[in-house]
Order: C-alpha cells, then structure tokens, then sequence
C-alpha cells in the first residue's frame, strides 16, 4: 500500500459542498458537455481528479498524479479504445469542471447526494466508504451507542466532523482529543482508549503498525456511495461509464486497485446501493 497522510477529509468536503452547491446550477447551463460520440472521435477521455485525497488520489515521486482514481480513470479509457487524460480538480471545483464541460467525467470521493444530483449525473456506485467505529477484539460494542457510557474512553482527532457526532450522541463517553490520526489509533493500540468513530477505509495504514487484534464494529454509522460524475443530461456517457464500472466490478480491477491502495479490503459492496442493476 501507498504511504499517505489522512486529512480531515470528511470535513473539508462538507464544507465545500455547503458554500458551493447552491450556486452551482449557474454552471450547467455554460457549455455544453462532449457527447460520447465527440469523445470517441477525439480519442482522448478528460477525467477530473483530486491528489488531495489519499490515496483516491495523490502526487507521487515523480509529482504526477496517482492513486486508485487515476487507475480507474486509465481503465475506463483502456474499455472506451481512448486515452485518459487526468486533470487536476479539487473539492471545490470538481462539481463546476464538470458541469461547465471543462471534463468529461469526475472522481474523488463524489458521494451521491440528493443536492448533488440536482447540478450533475451519477453513474452507479464504483466505491464504498464507512463511517464507523473502530476498536478492538477485546470489546464487545455492537452499534455506535453502545458507546454512550461513562466507563468508554473514545479518542478522536480534534477539528474532525466524528467529534461533533460524538459529543451529540455519545455525552455519556469520556473524550480525548488528539492532533491526528497516527496518535489516535495509537491511544487505542496502547490502551488508553478503547473505541474512535471516523471513515474506516482510511485506517488501514495506521492499524497495520500496531500489533492489535482490530475490529470494525458490525453495524456502520453511516455508508457512502461514491460514484462518477458527469454533466445532466450526457445519458450516452453515463451509460457507457455505468457499463465499464460493471465490468471493473465483474473482473475484479475495482476490489483488487482497492486493496492495492488501501491495504484491505472494500468494507461494503457499491452493488447494493438501489441504483446498481
């Protein structure tokens, strides 16, 4: 697995969406974007990524984008018979890139919202990510609130959105707050806390230093569907991306780049979300 720092992702992208969505229905309607037609006569894909968001993206040795979005977007090129070119986007951009026709399609941890989907077009599910709690063997916590007790110590990284959540849910729960994410899954590694919420897909680099029996609580706070963006309206190109995404799911590219990037496993299937048929 790449070795990459976690930031306070979730909360970031909150944030853009919140300033941004509502003005973003004055994109739509710039430009045009390229029908699949127009892209399989230029052969060349235009795909939207984010390095800020490790590993789904990053800058590597060479100060090249990569990641598990850049391996996908050249995947899709490869099922189209184009090249895949890879642009820079970041949260704030990424939606009006997009719908302004500046790319073909996105990536980055584009989350199927009910705002979203207002502006641009989802194709169906290409990844999963769990908020959730992380703990160890050692505990038997079923659900979130069985942390709502004065004997459980939760550990969270301080500014991260879990802390809010937990200081709303779990006031029962003693808090310690730390710097960041190495420090956090340390403090339960030693002992000196027992549980932490937050997007369990990104821990993996931070457990594997630690020799702990870990568990991820059965049942999941929440689940995010992320999918690939594209402006309203370009049906052609979202079917033909819903068909590469399908067959990247049905080989085995999408769980084995996951594994590859994240050091374990998908935690829950994109194919179970009611859009994927």
């Amino acid at each position: 697995m790449k070795s990459f720092k976690y930031a306070n992702r979730r909360s970031f992208m909150a944030a853009s969406s919140i300033t941004l969505i509502s003005g973003l229905a004055s994109w739509s309607s710039l430009a045009s974007a390229r029908t699949l037609a127009e892209i399989l006569a230029s052969k060349k894909l235009v795909v939207g990524v984010n390095p800020t968001l490790p590993p789904l993206g990053i800058f590597n040795d060479k100060n090249e984008i990569d990641g598990f979005d850049v391996d996908v977007a050249r995947k899709f090129g490869e099922l189209l018979g184009v090249k895949t070119e890879i642009v820079q986007v970041g949260s704030p951009d990424r939606i009006p890139f997009v719908s302004s026709g500046k790319i073909d399609a996105v990536l980055g941890a584009m989350t199927i919202t009910a705002e979203r989907q207002k502006v641009i077009d989802f194709t169906i599910p290409l990844h999963t990510e769990i908020l959730g709690v992380l703990t160890t063997k050692a505990k038997s916590y079923k659900e979130m609130m069985d942390l709502n007790d004065a004997s459980v110590r939760l550990v969270q990284v301080r500014g991260s959105t879990p802390v809010k959540l937990a200081q709303e849910k779990l006031p029962k729960a003693q808090l310690l707050l730390l710097d960041n994410y190495p420090d956090a899954v340390r403090a339960i590694a030693q002992g000196r806390a027992d549980a932490m919420i937050d997007v369990m897909d990104f821990m993996t680099e931070h457990t594997a230093k630690h020799k702990v029996d870990w568990r991820i609580v059965d049942t999941p706070i929440d689940v995010y569907f992320c999918a690939v963006g594209v402006q309203k309206g370009n049906d052609a190109l979202r079917e033909k991306l819903n068909g590469a995404i399908k067959e990247l799911h049905r080989n085995g590219f999408v769980d084995e780049r996951w594994k590859k990037w994240f050091g374990g496993p998908m935690l829950q299937d994109p194919r179970s979300h009611a859009s994927y048929k």
